[in-house]
């Protein structure tokens, strides 16, 4: 007799919307989209579960759809994500309160969209993402590393480091080894980390090592009531 055992997922991918206070949270092939209220407990949800073929029509019948989201973050361009999917990735128009998403770049193989990756442990998936507050910089998480690119019209790689060593603040925390996903807050150099049914909100202090966890690591339900109902799926 076989056993299958009993995943539960938390929260895969996240990024910020570009309206104010809210962020698309991905659980496996769903979403939901949220106001996040930074710093209180007075989260809600405005929209989902839905799944993602159903908010994003653009996206029926790729990886995005069926097999769901692993990791995104929002760009500075207005209402523009980059979303990944195992080693494939895109860049979309998420159309906020509409279905009238599009996809501008992709799906593509993410050594595709960026070069720079490839031969690295970033070509072959992306853990999680957040967009930094500097015009087109990012930071993108795989195991205990990160990548900090430039993702503008002359894309590049600006460094590959282990967490700890560019976030001391994560060290001796269970973000050292690995972050499922995260997004940045409408609060400047504030972001949401998430692993397993955990999370943190740092200040990432961009280009210093003078970042610091707000708060401690809190578990995720306790903190947002809106998704008590809905987490893990």
């Amino acid at each position: 007799m076989s056993i299958v055992a009993d995943s539960k997922s938390y929260i895969d991918a996240a990024f910020r919307s570009s309206r104010t206070n809210e962020a698309y949270l991905f659980m496996k092939n769903e979403y939901v989209l949220v106001d996040y209220a930074p710093r209180t407990r007075n989260d809600k949800v405005l929209n989902g579960p839905l799944f993602i073929c159903h908010g994003y029509p653009s996206l029926g019948g790729t990886a995005f759809a069926e097999d769901g989201i692993d990791c995104a973050f929002g760009s500075h361009d207005r209402n523009v994500a980059f979303i990944f999917s195992g080693n494939l990735c895109a860049q979309i128009d998420y159309a906020p309160g509409t279905t009238n998403d599009k996809i501008i770049k992709g799906p593509m193989t993410i050594s595709a969209m960026f070069p720079f990756f490839k031969w690295t442990r970033f070509e072959n998936g992306v853990d999680a993402a957040f967009e930094s507050t500097k015009q087109y910089e990012a930071y993108l998480f795989k195991d205990n590393q990160y990548a900090l690119i430039n993702y503008g019209s002359k894309s590049h790689l600006i460094a590959i480091r282990n967490i700890a060593q560019g976030f001391p603040s994560l060290k001796n925390t269970m973000f050292e080894s690995g972050i499922d996903a995260a997004f940045a807050s409408h609060r400047t150099n504030e972001a949401y980390l998430f692993k397993k049914d955990y999370y943190a909100l740092i200040n990432f202090a961009p280009g210093t090592t003078s970042d610091y966890i707000i708060g401690g690591v809190k578990k995720i339900r306790e903190n947002w009531p809106a998704l008590s109902s809905i987490l893990p799926r």
